[in-house]
This record gives C-alpha cells, structure tokens and sequence, in this order.
C-alpha cells in the first residue's frame, strides 16, 4: 500500500489569512471614506479607484520581474490597503500624476525594494506619501474646505484628469486650511475643525471594529493615542492660550486613521506586546512634536517612518523572558 505524503505541522488551519485579514482592514476604512466623500466630494473615491488600479499594475509588474506567482501575491489585497491608505491621505482634487507617482513609488520602493510583503521595514504607504509631501508640497496641501455641496462626481474627475476647477472654487479656496495648518490661530483652527471630527471619528469605529475582529491589538492605537492625548494635555495646561486641547488633536487630520490603520501595519511595527505599546506612544508623542513645532501641518508619516526605524531595537529590548528562564 503507498504511503501518503503528510504535511507538515501545524494541521489545524489558522483562523486569520493575510486575505481575510486586508479585506476586513478595507471593509473597516468604508466608514472613514464615506465621510471624506460626504465632506469632499467624490474626488476620494476617484482617487482610491486610480490608486488601486496603479497598485495592481506595479504588483503585477514587480511580480513577473521576480517571477513569482501572480494569482498568490495579487489575492492579498496588501497592495489594495497600501493603495487606499495612499489615497485617503491626499487633497481629494490632487492631479492624477500625484497618485500614480506615490502609489508607484509606495509598491516599488517601499514594499518590493525589501523582498515583498513581510520584509518591508517601513510602512509602503507611509514611505509614498512621505516622497510626495516633500517633493511637492503645494500639490499636498491644496485641500478643499469642507462644503456642505462638495464637488460631484463629474466635476471631481474633470478636476484630477483635467485641471479644470469645480465651478465657484479658485485655487486660493482649494489652499484652504486645515485645522492643523491653522494650529498657530486657534480660532480659525476651532472653526474648521468640526467638519473632521466627523471623519475622525468614523476612522474611529471602523478601528474600534477592528478590534472587535482581533484583526489589530489594543497596544499600538492605544500608545498612539495615549502619546498624543498626553502631550496635548500637558502643554495645554502650561499655556491654554497658545496650544489646542486633547479633544482638538485626537479628532483633527489623520489621527484616528494613523492610530487603527497605518501604525498598526504587523510588518513594520513592533512585534513584542510591551514593544507594541512603547511603539504607539513615540508615534504619538512624534505627532504632537511634528504639529506643534515642525514644518509640516500633521506628522503622520514621519512619526511612522521613525519608529519603523526604531521597532527592531524595541523588540530586542521588551522580548518576553522565556519559559523556565530567570531572565
């Protein structure tokens, strides 16, 4: 009688796949995403649309270089996350070079350059917005103000593929601040800062679902959250007059998106449960310092990149002892 060939251990198949886990990260943005589009038009989902479909190219592309199976590493959906995050984060109306360039960028040299998924060291989203934010800046910060009749679908795409500005916006309008351009005024800050709170905290649920989902773990949000919420509150109480409050920055710009969705990348975060928590709060603590004092508007994206930069020696240091060890 032949003798069957037995696989190896373990035989119990796991619970989560890298698939099931991207799609549920994708499902969880849909709350986030349909405020943006509420409060900018549909320009958001134009751009997630094209970054997708980038992002599918350069994998493709990378993959027949490598020649790795393409049906294997294109189910995934790494490359849909890294490209939607992408997307979210730019001026709803950016030109549609600006998503290409920083979706091909974010594919190549931030996720391939290392090996593929599960090498990369910094987070490949982070890295293509980081590339775009400093090599051109005005493109980066032409955000629309929030409207209550955001530019509709035709208007948004002749304005990505063709320039051509929604009627009654002038470039002044769509260099419009944000509540974290305008953190030096704070009462200018306060009044625009309603209309993201709203998209905050829809980020916020769809992370908090995540959680539910044991998709991601309470430490990194938490360490980010905690990080920044501390910062705010204290030098808020040194000078109330010229720093915003802890609600202010927990619900202005990307915060809840960084906390849930970027700095909670498995790769390039930290691995170890107490590593993970020291992980979240130097992003948190970077945000702040980036906001407060730095040259850009949010610091998202170099918060990350940083402690991507640091996660290795956190983990050396906050391994758990091993069993039957004294130290």
């Amino acid at each position: 009688m032949p003798q069957l060939a037995t696989a190896a251990a373990p035989h119990i198949p796991p619970l989560n796949s890298v698939p099931q886990m991207m799609r549920q990260v994708l499902y969880a943005l849909l709350p986030g995403i349909a405020m943006l589009v509420y409060s900018f038009g549909w320009g958001v989902v134009i751009n997630i649309l094209l970054a997708c479909g980038v992002a599918l190219v350069c994998e493709a592309a990378i993959l027949l270089l490598r020649r790795r199976p393409l049906g294997v590493f294109l189910g995934d959906y790494s490359a849909l996350v890294t490209a939607t995050l992408l997307a979210i984060a730019l001026p709803p109306l950016a030109p549609w070079w600006l998503t290409v360039l920083g979706v091909a960028f974010a594919i190549v040299f931030g996720k391939h350059l290392y090996g593929g998924l599960g090498f990369n060291p910094f987070n490949p989203a982070m890295i293509g917005y980081a590339m775009l934010l400093v090599s051109f800046p005005r493109e980066m910060t032409q955000w629309l103000p929030a409207l209550e009749n955001a530019p509709g679908l035709f208007e948004s795409a002749r304005a990505i593929f063709a320039g051509a500005l929604p009627t009654g916006l002038s470039v002044d309008a769509m260099s419009g601040a944000t509540p974290l351009d305008a953190l030096r005024d704070q009462e200018q800050a306060m009044s625009i800062a309603p209309h993201w709170a709203g998209v905050n905290l829809a980020f916020l649920a769809g992370g908090l679902w995540l959680l539910y989902r044991r998709v991601i773990g309470w430490q990194i949000p938490a360490g980010v959250l905690g990080g920044l919420a501390a910062m705010a509150a204290l030098f808020w109480l040194l000078d109330p007059a010229a720093h915003a409050g802890v609600g202010f920055h927990l619900l202005a710009g990307g915060t809840m998106l960084a906390a849930f969705f970027i700095a909670t990348d498995p790769v390039s975060a930290a691995t170890t449960p107490r590593g993970r928590l020291l992980f979240g709060l130097g992003i948190g603590v970077l945000i702040y310092v980036i906001r407060a004092w730095g040259g850009y508007p949010d610091g998202i994206a170099f918060a990350v990149l940083l402690m991507n930069i640091a996660a290795p020696l956190i983990d050396h240091y906050t391994r758990p002892r091993i069993y039957g060890h004294s130290r």
